[in-house]
């Protein structure tokens, strides 16, 4: 058959920019995934999805004027109840062809099957394979309804009666096939032809008639000064924003944000990169402010100098491009202006006021019905950056006689005098103008006012940095301060939101849970922060009183499961995770290093006997109950249980040794070499034996076995 390329166009008003690309996609993508189902294309067919502010459109090569006839093979009834004793067809046979367009000359045609329990009858014809006209139809049909659409508009027809129910109204539809347009083809009203609308002010022909499905972009590129391919459009203004950059020059470059850039892309059809400028005087108000008022508010791209400092230049995509563009240059600098000056007054009216004076105000927020406000949250946060704060120099004192003296002593004070500051203000700049219109600030403002009302470094730098990391890849904490308040902060809200029952479920997760159970993990790892996790969940029930239920033990699961798909993440197998998380390791720093000596170990020739001995043992403890590992070497008769003995003694001091030192690779490849009296044992040693002092002894050496090969992590889990 001729195949033709295909050309689908739906023309729109204005689309919602945020939800553009995901329109697009889903649009062409549902259309091929359709047209496939039917049979009108082939397996070389290729789709181009595009869209722009007022367009949704897909190309579709190869496609089928009409799809291959198809063998149809209908059951019907048993052959005991379509044919009587004479093999001639029943009434309820002949009403059953009747329905399918045949009559009783089909009967010596029909196929016998045996299905396992009666013979039945089939009918088998050819159907009619899909016109491309009607296949489209349905597939239009389909893409429409399964648009991903955010809101639905309703709007009427021209004729004023029929109403319409799509994301925005829609004016044009275009179906070709090659130059070929396909008459009857509908959809919101709208019958399919060849025409189009370019740019609503640069087209040089309105309406634009699409000559063929193949020159549609070229067309509208052309003739109707539009872009209409959405990565097209998104790699043009990227090339232009760095391309303005350069003429600037001096280092400058446009801040990278990928989302706006995806906005902007969706918001112009034939994008136009200005250069802009603002007054110095505003550089004086903290950059994240003027960056936020310019990216979320007028969508304009921000220039940063070689360091990353905020210059008073900033890029405008525009949708327009006038030989003089001055007028939208100066457009562009008279609106953000106010914005900016309203930013300076914030900044301004803030700092009249100390973070301290702010505290009374957030007994007045409500934090959550059954949790309290947020001053009572603050009195949380200060209780357990205490506990903890006094944890981690406790931890680090042990063995530094720089901490373990009077100098230490005052150091610790000096530790817990900040952490209790920061907590104390790290929430005061809610209650602040600025926040207040521009929440994205909070933390990154208190941190500002707190060097304004010069507070420490480390106090500033704790409540600017005590929501970190907000997202996966977001930095941590730069000090210590600032670690343990965030810590603090954290475990406030999962501890309390646990306490109340108020888990995350499937799909949804309102407070951030498992986020905030990831920054955990990524502090206590990344940091090396010598804390035990289930120290550091019982420091935070008490601050709670009696507003929850303590439920620890299910938190720390959750933070166990959290941590076991980070490390499968990072490429680590089921198996390997398993082993290591199988010890519930309270030291979360040391996992990398103790899954990282796992996967060496399963690398070596023994791994696989001894994960399996491991495994074997594991349940025959299980099976004896509690178990002294103490052996009598008096008691030991067979040769294989001395020599299993003697390497034990031999081997597991090294082991345990290079455990301690932190170096649990080496740990594991130590014992690697007990393979042999390990097997040697299982072959010629009964275990349970009859004379309970024997049976007893070899059960303490197999424990003492158990013991010592698992300190790393639970081999038996590599066990295939």
């Amino acid at each position: 058959m001729n195949h033709q390329n295909l050309l689908v166009e739906l023309f729109v008003e204005e689309l919602p920019p945020k939800a553009l690309q995901k329109l697009g996609d889903a649009f062409a993508g549902v259309l091929l995934e359709q047209l496939q189902a039917q049979g009108l294309t082939s397996v070389h067919s290729q789709l181009t999805a595009f869209a722009s502010p007022r367009r949704l459109a897909a190309h579709i090569t190869e496609v089928l004027p009409a799809a291959a006839d198809k063998a149809v093979s209908q059951k019907l009834m048993p052959v005991a109840v379509g044919l009587d004793a004479s093999g001639q067809p029943t009434p309820a046979l002949l009403k059953k062809l009747t329905a399918l367009g045949a009559d009783a000359a089909s009967v010596p045609q029909l196929k016998r099957v045996h299905d396992g329990k009666a013979e039945v009858l089939f009918f088998e014809s050819m159907a009619k394979g899909a016109l491309l006209a009607d296949g489209l139809q349905k597939a239009l049909d389909e893409a429409i309804a399964k648009l991903p659409i955010p809101k639905v508009m309703r709007y009427q027809l021209q004729d004023g009666w029929t109403s319409v129910h799509f994301v925005r109204p829609a004016h044009g539809l275009v179906a070709l096939h090659g130059s070929e347009v396909l008459v009857g083809v509908q959809a919101l009203g709208l019958t399919a032809g060849n025409t189009t609308h370019g740019h609503r002010f640069e087209a040089s022909v309105d309406p634009v008639v699409i000559q063929s499905a193949d020159s549609y972009a070229k067309q509208l590129r052309s003739e109707g000064a539009v872009i209409a391919s959405f990565a097209e459009r998104r790699a043009e203004i990227a090339r232009q924003l760095q391309a303005a950059a350069d003429r600037v020059g001096g280092g400058v470059q446009p801040i990278e944000d990928a989302a706006l850039l995806d906005e902007v892309t969706a918001l112009v059809e034939r994008p136009n990169v200005l250069v802009c400028e603002f007054e110095k005087e505003f550089l004086a108000v903290p950059q994240e402010c003027l960056i936020l008022t310019m990216k979320a508010n007028q969508k304009y791209f921000p220039l940063l100098d070689a360091e990353g400092k905020l210059t008073h230049q900033f890029l405008v995509v525009s949708n327009i491009s006038p030989q003089d563009a001055s007028a939208v240059i100066q457009g562009n600098e008279r609106v953000v202006r106010p914005r900016l000056a309203d930013a300076k007054f914030f900044f301004d009216q803030d700092r009249k006021k100390t973070l301290v004076s702010r505290v009374d105000q957030l007994a007045k927020v409500v934090y959550h019905n059954k949790l309290g406000t947020q001053g009572e949250r603050v009195e949380r946060v200060r209780h357990i950056a205490k506990a903890i704060a006094t944890q981690l120099f406790t931890a680090l004192a042990q063995g530094n006689a720089a901490l373990d003296s009077q100098e230490g002593e005052i150091a610790q004070d000096y530790l817990l005098t900040c952490v209790d500051n920061a907590a104390l203000l790290a929430k005061t700049d809610l209650v602040t103008d600025m926040v207040g219109e521009f929440p994205e600030l909070q933390g990154i403002m208190g941190g500002y006012y707190a060097v304004s009302d010069g507070l420490p470094d480390e106090v500033a730098h704790a409540i600017e940095d005590h929501y970190k990391p907000r997202f996966a890849g977001d930095a941590l904490p730069r000090e210590n301060v600032g670690v343990v308040v965030a810590l603090a902060d954290k475990l406030e809200t999962l501890v309390g939101m646990f306490g109340i029952g108020n888990l995350p479920t499937g799909d949804r997760d309102p407070f951030a849970l498992r986020r905030h159970a990831l920054g955990v993990i990524r502090m206590l790892v990344e940091k090396e922060l010598p804390l035990d996790l289930d120290a550091l969940l019982a420091s935070a029930v008490p601050a709670f009183g009696d507003k929850i239920e303590d439920t620890s033990a299910q938190l720390a699961d959750f933070i166990y499961d959290r941590l076991a798909g980070s490390l499968r993440e990072q490429g680590y197998s089921a198996q390997e995770v398993d082993a290591v998380i199988a010890l519930r390791p309270q030291r979360l720093a040391l996992v990398p290093r103790q899954i990282e000596a796992v996967r060496a170990f399963a690398t070596l020739e023994q791994a696989p006997a001894l994960a399996a001995a491991n495994k074997r043992v594991t349940n025959i403890l299980k099976k004896a109950g509690e178990v002294d590992p103490h052996v009598n070497e008096e008691l030991l008769q067979e040769p294989a249980e001395k020599d299993l003995y003697t390497a034990l003694q031999r081997f597991v001091p090294e082991a345990n040794a290079q455990f301690d030192s932190g170096d649990y690779t080496a740990s594991l490849q130590t014992l690697a070499v007990l393979r042999a009296p390990v097997d040697a044992f299982f072959d010629d040693v009964m275990v349970n034996a009859e004379e309970l002092a024997l049976r007893l002894n070899r059960q303490g050496l197999l424990k003492k076995l158990h013991m010592a090969m698992n300190r790393v992590a639970d081999l038996s889990r590599l066990a295939v």
